[in-house]
């Protein structure tokens, strides 16, 4: 699977949008991230791992501790895909709104 398509799946599940958007505050342990969740610990291990192979997330290794850190870069690919794809619809639409326009101004003139 293409990274991209391995960003995207990671993101699909709203848990792991939530587990990201916690470290988007700072590095956090799997204590910490599982406490909002009615999930188990080995649900949200689950999570973490989908989010680390993915690359949106690192562990770290701090004596027994483990921290998870965000990784933006990984986001920032995704985002640009999506507004490189935003621009295109855009302009789509800008030129449809501008053909609808003279199309309706013809009808006023013919009225």
């Amino acid at each position: 699977m293409d990274n991209l398509s391995s960003t995207f799946a990671a993101l699909a599940d709203p848990t792991r949008r939530a587990i990201l958007a916690r470290l988007s505050s700072g590095q956090a342990t799997v204590n910490e991230l599982a406490e909002p969740f009615n999930i188990s610990l080995p649900g949200i291990s689950k999570h973490i791992k989908v989010l680390e192979k993915a690359g949106l997330i690192i562990r770290g290794k701090e004596a027994q501790w483990r921290p998870c850190t965000l990784k933006p870069e990984v986001l920032k690919e995704a985002a640009e895909w999506i507004e490189h794809y935003r621009k295109h619809w855009e302009e789509s639409f800008d030129r449809l709104d501008i053909y609808l326009k003279q199309i309706q101004s013809k009808e006023k003139k013919n009225e």
